[in-house]
Parts: C-alpha cells; structure tokens; sequence
C-alpha cells in the first residue's frame, strides 16, 4: 500500500517541477522578448486565448496519451 502512494507522490512532485520548470522558461522567453524591443510584454484578449486553448490542447494530450495502454 505504501509503494502505491509513493508513486503518486513522486508522479505529483515531477509534474510540479516541470510545470515550474515550463513557466520560468516561458516567462524568462517573454522577458528577453520585451528587453529586445524595449517595451512592456503585452498580452491581448486574443493571445490570452491562445495560450489556454494551447494549455488545454496540452493536457488533453497528456491525458489522452496515460489512458493508451
């Protein structure tokens, strides 16, 4: 029972760490991005919608990819 929840807490704390990972390359990406232009990022309705549609897009992947056995 205990090797059961071992596994999951070490399947939660990697999922934690790469999504840290992901979002401090993202915003370290968007950082140098406004540094080259010398402008605040700015981020419209639209590609706000994009970002999430391309979040969901991702999980969706990750789910659809653990049900295949």
């Amino acid at each position: 029972m205990e090797q059961q929840d071992n596994w999951k807490a070490k399947t939660l704390i990697l999922g934690a760490l790469l999504g840290a990972i992901t979002g401090i390359t993202a915003a370290y990406i968007l950082v140098n991005q406004a540094e080259e232009i010398q402008e605040k990022p700015k981020l419209s309705p639209g590609q706000g919608v994009k970002l999430g549609l391309g979040v969901l897009g991702l999980l969706r992947l990750i789910s659809d990819s653990a049900q295949e056995k």
